[in-house]
């Protein structure tokens, strides 16, 4: 894969609906971006040498591997924003289509999908995506809105948009598409608002909400290895195969 996608996206792109700049730029979004850094790095603590794709509005969670991984991608939506990744250094942002990413076969050891999923059109084609571009067992790791959580209940924030997942139901769409989960985790038990004092005691929500009503977290977080006892069909690998010409790479003004 070569080191740099090379394209361009016009300027003065009209702002994403679901405002995920806006968002994480909030007091709510920082709080909400800490908390869930914290449960990612538990997950994933150190990927030393491996080449990483951050896919949706994955940026600000990316920064947790910058130093150590040999290569990270960051690959915005059309339902989300483009945002310039690195910062401060030449840019390994585009923006893609979902079904039809434009990367070669196995270009990566660990894909982070945020807020990707549950604005998907097609989450399988998605999902095959994510496998072929994956190495042989590499990891993704998801994030979603958590179907039983306020987060998803309220559209004032990224989380609400979409369609939100169980645990189970998130499980079940991944082993029907070629991967086997490894762990589950939870995060976001706060309420999303804004009252500056709920925000202060977000870590005693969070412990709060983990120790006595788990099922109601804000997101689910389930991580799952590339399996290769499945392949892909015949005729959907010959389709996918004929799209690579036509695939559409966007880099964000400024990356």
């Amino acid at each position: 894969m070569s080191d740099e996608v090379h394209a361009e996206m016009p300027a003065g792109l009209p702002p994403d609906p679901h405002g995920h700049r806006e968002f994480y730029a909030s007091a709510t979004g920082r709080v909400a971006a800490r908390l869930l850094r914290n449960r990612l790095q538990r997950l994933w603590p150190s990927l030393p040498g491996r080449q990483v794709l951050g896919l949706g509005h994955a940026a600000p969670y990316l920064r947790l591997w910058r130093d150590e991984a040999a290569r990270i991608l960051c690959a915005s939506l059309p339902e989300t924003d483009p945002v310039p990744w690195p910062p401060g250094a030449p840019g390994l942002a585009a923006r893609v289509e979902e079904g039809a990413l434009p990367f070669p076969d196995l270009s990566f050891d660990n894909v982070l999908l945020v807020h990707g999923l549950e604005g998907s059109e097609n989450a399988r084609r998605m999902l095959r995506e994510v496998w072929r571009v994956l190495k042989d067992e590499g990891r993704v790791l998801i994030v979603a809105p958590n179907r039983r959580g306020v987060w998803a209940h309220l559209d004032s924030t990224p989380f609400g948009q979409g369609r939100p997942y169980s645990p189970g139901q998130l499980t079940r769409l991944l082993e029907r598409n070629l991967y086997t989960v490894t762990r589950r985790d939870r995060a976001l038990f706060i309420p999303p608002f804004q009252a500056r004092l709920l925000l202060r005691g977000a870590r005693v929500w969070e412990g709060a909400g983990r120790a006595l009503a788990p099922r109601f977290a804000g997101v689910v977080i389930v991580e799952a290895r590339k399996e290769l006892y499945g392949v892909m069909p015949k005729g959907n690998a010959a389709a996918a195969t004929a799209r690579l010409p036509g695939r559409r790479v966007l880099v964000p003004a400024g990356a």
